[in-house]
């Protein structure tokens, strides 16, 4: 990861750590764990990554991230208050954490979809955020996100 993009990275993780625990997510976002067998056919995952606005494929859940990667596409979601989406837990199947690389051809786990289509990873998603990408993709879904809350605060101080 390249120095300010780890930076970054590295200071959502540490804000996140300091958040607390599970009431945080809220009642929309659901830990869709496929279970054993839940499959990794292109079918299977087609319909998975488009059954949701947003969609991501994790390392454990967004309640419980399982690696360093996870945690922060949990948290760039958070920031934006994006409260609905559906999160796979890779590590409940491995058929579902092979064939989601397969079906994306990218070959790691976060993997983040809008409306279907593939964003990327962790480092994508990072950088959508730095540059104000994001606010506009999750605009075009319909998602009004936090930030534009919080910069319309700071602006009227």
């Amino acid at each position: 990861m390249s120095g300010s993009l780890g930076r970054a990275a590295a200071a959502l993780l540490r804000w996140g750590r300091g958040t607390g625990g599970g009431g945080l997510w809220g009642p929309g976002v659901r830990a869709a764990g496929s279970g054993p067998g839940g499959g990794g056919s292109a079918e299977q995952l087609d319909a998975l990554v488009k059954k949701d606005k947003v969609v991501v494929f994790l390392k454990g859940t967004p309640e419980q991230p399982q690696c360093g990667f996870s945690n922060a596409v949990v948290q760039i979601l958070r920031l934006h208050g994006v409260r609905d989406y559906a999160a796979y837990n890779v590590l409940d199947d491995p058929e579902l954490r092979q064939g989601i690389k397969d079906y994306s051809n990218w070959p790691t786990i976060p993997q983040v979809y809008l409306n279907g289509e593939f964003v990327g990873g962790c480092d994508i998603l990072l950088q959508m955020h730095q540059n104000g990408d994001l606010v506009e993709e999750l605009k075009k879904l319909g998602i009004h996100s936090a930030l534009l809350d919080e910069k319309k605060d700071q602006d009227s101080k």
